[in-house]
């Protein structure tokens, strides 16, 4: 067991006061957007070994066996197969897809051929992985997710009153879904002269059956004036989480996060394509390849109780993220398992017990657990629990007492 040392990443979006606030320390003035805890190599956790704090992909590198166990080195490789964040977002996100594996795989080595160095700024496939990811709201969250309908899309741009929008409502309504959705959402990638100064004009009015959407999108034109990319995002639905809910995002689905504190779990991979409302790299032709042009509902997931545990189900196997809620006078919470694990507190003061050694941690800070680590939750607060879906518990392993 290891208390993790963990990077906070000060993109452009992120929020002054809610990993601060979440923490209890003292807000720095500068953007926390992320708290990444894993074995990312662009970011990867630390671990103190002596004197010494070691990145985690190299402990991994150094015995993959004896930390990530022979199930999960078998199915992913010598990698731990997730990463676990902290998202404070205080500004929206790009709109963004992931790969699926295929695509990943076949991106990866068309930009290899191409010769473009893996940290060139204007890579898109910085690894041969999917990045399907799950969020789950820690304050009220806000985002986008999935193509609205296309009669519902068209009416909400029939609400702007913008006589230019007036062709791509029409194209919506009467064409088959999937052509109607690609062709309007490829036309707002580049849009004609003077249509989004006129739709940032009109969001200002608000009012109608869309008032609460139209105020979302309105943020959006504030935060990022001038970026094309608010047309496309017209087009996805907006989403609003209470505390405990998630979304899951598999390949191909256009979503964009807007504000608010979340948990964030993904395959452990940086393959973004993005066609606006950020700083980054825009790969519009290559987000097109990827894009699923199909109308879907958000997918809101809450967790399943599960002996105590509760799950968050989702149909990949290179995550799964439950929450724990230890409370004084309850039995400890065995956490043992077949595969690597970080247990993060995102509420009060909790410990792990592992190997005659206990852990104290609060909020924002996690501990590591390897493969077969005998290990235990006690104390009383919330804690989100980091593993492969397909991880099991040793049998017969003990209960560890403190």
């Amino acid at each position: 067991m290891d208390l993790l040392l963990n990077t906070a990443q000060p993109y452009d979006w992120g929020s002054t006061t809610l990993l601060p606030r979440l923490m209890g320390l003292p807000p720095s003035g500068a953007p926390q957007a992320e708290l990444w805890m894993g074995a990312h190599p662009a970011a990867p956790s630390r671990v103190q070994r002596g004197e010494e704090a070691v990145p985690l992909d190299r402990v991994i590198d150094l015995d993959p066996a004896g930390e990530l166990g022979a199930a999960t080195l078998r199915r992913f490789g010598p990698r731990l197969p997730f990463l676990l964040k902290l998202l404070a977002a205080d500004a929206p996100l790009s709109v963004q897809v992931h790969p699926d594996l295929a695509q990943a795989r076949a991106g990866f080595e068309r930009e290899n051929a191409l010769g473009i160095p893996l940290d060139a700024p204007h890579r898109t496939y910085r690894d041969a992985q999917h990045k399907p990811e799950l969020i789950v709201a820690l304050t009220p969250f806000r985002g986008l997710c999935g193509f609205r309908e296309p009669e519902e899309c068209a009416a909400l741009l029939d609400s702007l009153k913008v006589p230019g929008l007036h062709a791509y409502a029409q194209t919506l309504r009467f064409a088959p879904q999937t052509l109607a959705l690609t062709e309007v959402f490829r036309a707002f990638l580049s849009p004609p002269a003077g249509l989004l100064a006129a739709v940032t004009e009109a969001l200002t009015a608000g009012g109608g059956p869309y008032e609460t959407d139209l105020a979302a999108y309105a943020g959006i034109a504030r935060a990022r004036p001038d970026d094309a990319g608010l047309l496309p995002a017209l087009m996805l639905r907006y989403v609003e989480l209470e505390p405990g809910q998630a979304l899951f995002l598999g390949p191909g689905v256009p979503h964009a996060y807007l504000s608010g504190l979340g948990v964030e779990i993904m395959a452990g991979s940086d393959n973004v394509l993005r066609c606006g409302l950020t700083s980054k790299h825009v790969d519009p032709a290559g987000l097109l390849r990827v894009v699923r042009f199909r109308s879907q509902q958000a997918g809101v997931l809450t967790p399943r109780d599960e002996g105590g545990e509760e799950v968050y189900r989702t149909p990949v196997d290179d995550f799964r993220l439950s929450r724990l809620r230890p409370r004084p006078g309850v039995p400890p919470r065995r956490l043992t398992l077949d595969a690597p694990q970080i247990v993060l507190c995102t509420a009060g003061e909790l410990s792990v017990t592992s190997a005659g050694r206990t852990a104290h941690i609060g909020p924002g800070h996690s501990v590591y657990l390897p493969a077969g680590a005998e290990a235990a939750l006690t104390g009383h607060g919330t804690a989100f629990r980091a593993t492969t879906d397909d991880a099991r518990e040793p049998r017969d392993a003990p209960t560890p007492h403190q």
